[in-house]
């Protein structure tokens, strides 16, 4: 006889499970699909792969290309959100990682992973004009309490 409380830890499983999946279609986020409900939808498996992007239900990258590798030397340091909130070219992604190497002791990487993880980052989260607001003019800034008397 198996315990109530593996019951219970199942049951916890399959609802988060469930959950997660409602939150990514809310979110507009694809997640895996059986072949099962690709066939009842009317498509190919072919199809539906080809027309949706894969988006890995725990950490929300895109299932494309080098993700596994952006997900095993990023998230070990911070969560995936703050990488795919962000947006930028090859040099930009760069310039972050050069950021949190010399800040944040971020290891170095070889060459060909870190040129793995910057093609990923850059093809899937891409600049875009439409994300964020134009930074406010310096001269239109309220004065700032903490600043020192003296600005470099």
């Amino acid at each position: 006889m198996r315990s109530p409380l593996t019951a219970l830890g199942l049951v916890s499983l399959l609802v988060l499970v469930a959950c997660s999946r409602e939150q990514a279609a809310e979110d507009g986020r694809t997640v895996h699909q059986t072949p099962e409900a690709i066939a009842a939808s009317g498509s190919s498996i072919d199809e539906a792969s080809s027309d949706a992007m894969q988006i890995d239900p725990v950490t929300g990258f895109r299932m494309t290309g080098d993700w596994e590798l952006v997900r095993a030397h990023c998230t070990g340091c911070h969560s995936s959100k703050l990488i795919t909130q962000q947006r930028g070219t090859a040099q930009q992604w760069l310039a972050m990682i050069r950021w949190m190497q010399q800040k944040q002791n971020l290891w170095q990487f070889d060459s060909g992973t870190e040129e793995r993880i910057i093609a990923y980052l850059s093809e899937n989260y891409p600049p875009d004009a439409g994300r964020r607001r134009a930074a406010i003019p310096r001269d239109l800034m309220p004065p700032n309490p903490y600043a020192s008397s003296t600005v470099n």
